[in-house]
């Protein structure tokens, strides 16, 4: 029992959880352990930006090309939204990435990127911003037609 943290990182983890549960504490790889902690919490934040960018792609699809609306696309849209909202109700810490610009701007990049590359139409055609508050964004029957006025991703050059 003494698989090293580079060789296989499953081996080791069952490991490490022996220990623990031995009350071994000497033996643990600390410094690995609170490694492979920090992931976890970021690996729960990649996957809510996951979904938050499908869910935005799908959003530009539906406003930009109506006639190509689908119920795949409903489909796409209600399933991101019920998945955001069950890892939001799991992990409730996740929800200050909402309100992320940095967070919100890398989403919103991502879904601008993908539609470009799903629509054909150009990157430059959609919003620099998203015009969508947060509320409309995850509310389960609400789809976009005409582009909003209020911004729930803030344009970090104006000045309030």
């Amino acid at each position: 029992m003494n698989t090293r943290y580079e060789t296989d990182v499953v081996a080791w983890a069952n490991e490490q959880a022996e220990l623990l549960r031995a009350g071994r504490l000497e033996k643990l790889d600390l410094a690995h352990i609170a490694e492979e902690i920090e992931d976890v919490g970021k690996s729960e934040q990649r996957e809510l930006a996951h979904r938050m960018s499908i869910l935005l792609m799908h959003l530009l699809k539906w406003e930009f090309q109506p006639s190509h609306r689908t119920n795949s696309w409903t489909s796409t849209i209600r399933d991101q939204r019920k998945s955001i909202a069950r890892r939001l109700e799991k992990t409730p810490s996740l929800k200050k990435s909402l309100s992320d610009n940095d967070w919100l701007e890398d989403v919103w990049l991502d879904a601008r990127n993908d539609a470009t590359k799903e629509t054909g139409i150009e990157f430059d055609k959609f919003p620099l911003w998203c015009s969508w508050g947060m509320l409309h964004i995850l509310q389960q029957d609400w789809f976009p037609s005409e582009p909003e006025q209020s911004s729930q991703f803030p344009n970090p050059d104006r000045t309030s």
